[in-house]
């Protein structure tokens, strides 16, 4: 999904064309005498060879060696260094019609509510950018009819795994007990779906700053700890658990307020970086053809502190389900409305 991503500037820079290390000279060709890479044993009747000390500096002859180091090779970007440090793109995400394309795709790109950690959005890529980035990756096989409904999934999705990361954040981003006051109504207290438009406030931010998304990668080949585990259950009972494999993985990595931090700064001292794991899943369709997907967003288990946050959320979930918490509210408000009803005839 995000791996699309590119920075909102790229710079432009010319990739040079490979260049051989070690040309290879003519098979039929003897080596030069001066090149001491290349000359052979000398006969026992020769006189012995100078001493390291006498030996001279290959000049600029015809005589020479032939290897001579090339200047662009050393300077040229490797693949790596051409690749974004947020997103691990390539920065200059081409926007032209690539060849033989015979669909004109539009080239706008469309800015999320996602922080960057300057404080801008992240912007999504336009379908002319993403049918390319396809096309780099080896699916020459997708029709560019299909590319701009892809790029609407791919926006959708990764605005629904922000909120998710919004309601990890609003519950724990003010420590371990305030967390837990705030998972005790379970999955029924959760606000992802208005986090979106909400503003820091509402969103329970209590004034500071909302958290960022610094960077992040995609994993589509490694499977996380939780959907290996999945794996192994289904393998051993396959009637109690479904062994779907995630057709996606992502890691994102998120400036988290910390308690007392008010204002717009964004130093690295109001905050600390937490590792985010995203599995996507697709569900079977709507019965109108609508596809379905699920995604599984969790803090990783990079120390002890993660690894409560999930229990936490995960045991008042529980507690909240099998204690008849639902039914529990749902007499209150009953008894609240009956109270009022009793007030306005009274």
């Amino acid at each position: 999904m995000g791996w699309f991503w590119a920075d909102q500037s790229p710079a432009t820079r010319p990739v040079p064309p490979p260049v051989a290390p070690h040309p290879l000279p003519r098979t039929d060709a003897n080596p030069p005498p001066a090149c001491p890479m290349h000359n052979k044993l000398p006969p026992s009747s020769s006189p012995p060879p100078p001493a390291p000390s006498q030996l001279t500096q290959p000049t600029n002859s015809a005589s020479a060696c032939p290897y001579k180091p090339s200047e662009s090779s050393s300077s040229s970007p490797s693949t790596v260094d051409r690749l974004s440090k947020f997103n691990f793109m390539p920065e200059n995400l081409s926007n032209t019609a690539a060849e033989n394309q015979t669909v004109a795709l539009a080239l706008s790109r469309e800015p999320s509510t996602i922080p960057r950690a300057d404080g801008t959005l992240w912007q999504y890529p336009s379908p002319q950018q993403m049918y390319n980035a396809l096309l780099r990756k080896g699916y020459t096989d997708t029709p560019a009819a299909h590319v701009t409904s892809m790029v609407s999934v791919h926006n959708f999705l990764n605005e629904g795994a922000w909120a998710e990361i919004l309601e990890w954040e609003r519950r724990f981003s003010s420590g371990l007990v305030e967390g837990w006051r705030r998972c005790q109504r379970g999955e029924d207290g959760s606000v992802a779906g208005a986090m979106i438009e909400a503003d820091a406030t509402a969103a329970g931010w209590d004034g500071a700053e909302p958290p960022r998304l610094v960077r992040f990668m995609g994993r589509p080949g490694d499977l996380t700890p939780k959907a290996q585990v999945q794996q192994w259950l289904a393998w051993a009972w396959p009637s109690q658990y479904k062994g779907e494999l995630p057709f996606d993985r992502h890691d994102w990595f998120v400036r988290r307020v910390v308690p007392g931090a008010k204002g717009s700064g964004s130093g690295e001292e109001e905050g600390k970086e937490v590792r985010y794991v995203i599995d996507y899943y697709e569900g079977p369709p709507e019965p109108t053809g609508e596809p379905v997907f699920y995604l599984d967003v969790r803090p990783a288990v990079d120390g002890p502190t993660a690894a409560c946050e999930r229990l936490l959320r995960w045991g008042g979930d529980v507690w909240w389900r099998a204690s008849g918490g639902v039914v529990r509210e749902a007499k209150e408000r009953e008894k609240l409305y009956k109270q009022r009803f009793a007030e306005q005839r009274s």
